[in-house]
């Protein structure tokens, strides 16, 4: 009988259970217009179209979609899984899938554009209602522009597409077009947005994003890939609409004045460069990628704890995989604290042609230490006496890191007879934006962002607009020299001609904005990619060396050699997939 009476009440337990599974959530059987006719159902829709702006910190990872600066000359990436091993050997094709870029930012333009649609039937304040559309326009110009920029022109979606439309008619619209959409929108969504946020809204959008935005789609415009680019001529429709216009000077003007209006604006709003406590330049550097939404920062992609970051920026012996190491043709580029450059060049054997005047040597080792600890007594004389923004991004052999030198030599702690099959292979680890006070072995991680627009960015697209418009004109000096002088460098010389002004804003470009995705997009906009990225980057000689002061490790050697087929590898192709579907997107040229 007690047998009977529990196997019955099994069998009713589990009819329950059954029946409470079937059950479902009010929420989980959502439509649209459930979805907008509530408010916090509404806002997490708009919090997922905030989903689609990537991430970016994750230079190896495809869905990061940050292929750039692993194939830029910034940097080479150890895992071989990078989508940036593709671009850099010339393999990659209209057939590859991964990373997406196409595929996940029109699906957030859909997500806006459906969000824009039905927002006002949310019962809701009309000011947030106001501001929430501010952040989806916004979004929506964001979403065009990540694309534009790798693909030039590109489809425009201003609303959301229903099943009842002709998709045979979307086609690419010119260039000119797609930018001045762009700026449109940003136009719109500024005087809805706020100048800042709360403590608790952080990431989400002000007008200071929307500025800047403006200002960097104006500047691409008005650059020579885009602006009367002759390569493109024969790029048309299948109408024969023309998708890259040609050239007028005056988009420079356009350019200059939306970034200084951006500058402008944001400055009488509390923005500012940023500073550290004590001024020190390193980590007046330093700091702006660590101390998180401070008052340089216009727009950033909150990432949480990103514990692969920090291990793929970390050496081998303090948990870290050596991923992220910068080519020695950028620790080249580096000035010295006197404001010289060391390398003006290289010989026919890849030896660099010294600068003399710099003080900078190439053999040797210092007897003594930074008097503020930027480098220890005993490391390569290559790497004493430069600029602070050095000591800030590159982590080198030697260099104290988490209270100890790093062993990048064969034989160190951090070297390459120690690793797997992930190693530093340029004998170099990116420091900047990497947090000094997480511990890998403890699984302690700092909080991290990505900054897509700051200040600092704001001044060189300035200065580079106006000195393209109208020469070396004293407020392209104020404003390079405002991010040199941050640094702890000396300004300008007087008296530079527009030429010599444009290699001294290139140069600061390189080295400021340095692993924020700019410099892959620098080299193309200027078209000056092809000569930059179809030679041999080199690194330290990796597979010598027994100690820190060891001849044999301190040897220029080939770590890749790159390939750049110019006009093709200038812009992405078009997905093959997309083609098919439908015949009237034509393929970029030699795609």
């Amino acid at each position: 009988m007690n047998k009977f009476l529990v196997l019955v009440t099994i069998l009713l337990l589990t009819a329950s259970c059954t029946k409470d599974y079937l059950k479902k959530a009010p929420d989980e059987d959502l439509d649209i217009k459930k979805v907008f006719s509530e408010r916090k159902y509404a806002e997490s829709f708009l919090s997922s179209a905030y989903n689609n702006v990537p991430v970016m910190l994750g230079a190896a990872d495809w869905d990061q979609r940050n292929p750039f600066t692993g194939a830029s000359d910034e940097m080479e990436i150890t895992f071989l899984g990078a989508y940036s091993h593709l671009l850099n050997s010339g393999a990659w094709s209209a057939n590859d899938y991964y990373p997406d870029v196409w595929g996940f930012m029109y699906e957030g333009i859909r997500k806006t554009n459906l969000f824009l649609d039905n927002v006002a039937q949310v019962p809701m304040d009309e000011t947030e209602r106001n501001r929430w559309i501010g952040e989806a326009t916004f979004l929506r110009a964001f979403f065009h522009f990540m694309l534009a920029r790798i693909y030039g022109a590109i489809p425009i979606g201003d609303h959301a597409y229903t099943l009842s439309e002709d998709y045979s008619k979307i086609r690419r619209q010119p260039i000119d077009k797609v930018v001045e959409f762009i700026t449109k929108e940003c136009d719109k969504a500024v005087p809805l947005l706020e100048w800042k946020v709360a403590p608790d809204k952080l990431g989400r959008v002000t007008k200071a994003a929307a500025l800047a935005l403006k200002s960097q789609a104006l500047l691409y415009m008005a650059s020579p890939l885009w602006n009367g680019n002759p390569d493109y001529t024969g790029i048309k429709d299948k109408e024969g609409v023309q998708l890259f216009p040609a050239f007028d000077k005056e988009r420079w003007r356009r350019a200059a004045v939306a970034a200084k209006e951006c500058i402008d604006g944001v400055e009488a709003n509390g923005y500012r460069l940023y500073r550290a406590a004590n001024n020190d330049p390193v980590r007046n550097y330093q700091e702006v990628f660590i101390e998180r939404n401070n008052a340089e920062v216009l727009f950033a992609r909150n990432a949480g704890e990103h514990s692969h970051f920090e291990r793929c920026s970390n050496p081998i012996s303090y948990g870290g995989f050596s991923i992220f190491c910068p080519t020695q043709e950028l620790v080249d580029d580096y000035e010295m604290a006197n404001g010289q450059r060391p390398i003006t060049g290289y010989n026919a054997d890849g030896s660099p042609v010294i600068n003399a005047g710099s003080g900078y040597v190439e053999g040797g080792y210092v007897a003594a230490k930074h008097p503020l600890d930027y480098y220890p007594a005993g490391v390569s004389n290559m790497y004493v006496g430069r600029e602070p923004r050095f000591y800030a991004s590159i982590n080198f052999n030697g260099a104290i890191w988490k209270g100890r030198g790093i062993q990048f030599w064969f034989e160190g702690l951090d070297g390459r007879k120690r690793a797997g099959s992930d190693y530093c292979i340029s004998g170099y680890l990116m420091k900047k934006m990497v947090n000094p006070t997480s511990d890998i072995f403890q699984n302690r991680f700092s909080l991290n962002t990505f900054i897509y627009y700051r200040l600092g960015a704001e001044y060189l697209n300035y200065a580079e607009a106006l000195n393209e418009m109208d020469g070396a004109v004293p407020d392209v000096y104020k404003y390079v020299n405002l991010i040199r002088d941050r640094s702890g460098l000396p300004p300008l010389p007087a008296g530079l001609s527009q030429d010599e002004m444009r290699a001294r804003i290139w140069h600061e470009r390189r080295i400021e904005l340095a692993f924020e995705t700019h410099r892959y997009f620098d080299t193309r906009r200027w078209k000056i990619a092809a000569g930059i990225d179809s030679k041999e980057i080199h690194g330290m000689n990796i597979g010598a060396g027994t100690s820190l002061s060891d001849n044999n490790f301190y040897k220029r050697t080939v770590i890749e050699k790159r390939v750049f087929i110019a006009p093709k590898h200038y812009l992405w192709p078009l997905q093959q997939e997309e083609i098919n579907k439908n015949r009237n997107l034509v393929q970029n040229p030699g795609w």
